[in-house]
């Protein structure tokens, strides 16, 4: 998990992410990892607009956004 926390934020990666707080409750979101400390890191979550501090524990799933290109003909 920690290996794909620091290379999405090497490579600016967006990732989709599913979470469980601590009182339970589970949620999709997208983020884009700031800063990455030892059992927590720091993202911007677009769910909620704003920076957010995640538990690296509480992270069930993260998987990376693939944006294609489109071709103009």
């Amino acid at each position: 998990m920690r290996v794909k926390l620091i290379n999405s934020m090497k490579y600016g990666e967006s990732l989709d992410m599913i979470y469980i707080a601590n009182n339970g409750a589970i949620s999709k979101r997208r983020v884009n990892v700031i800063q990455i400390e030892e059992g927590t890191f720091r993202a911007y979550c677009y769910l909620r607009k704003s920076t957010r501090t995640f538990k690296v524990d509480n992270v069930l799933a993260l998987v990376p956004v693939i944006q294609t290109e489109s071709m103009v003909i």
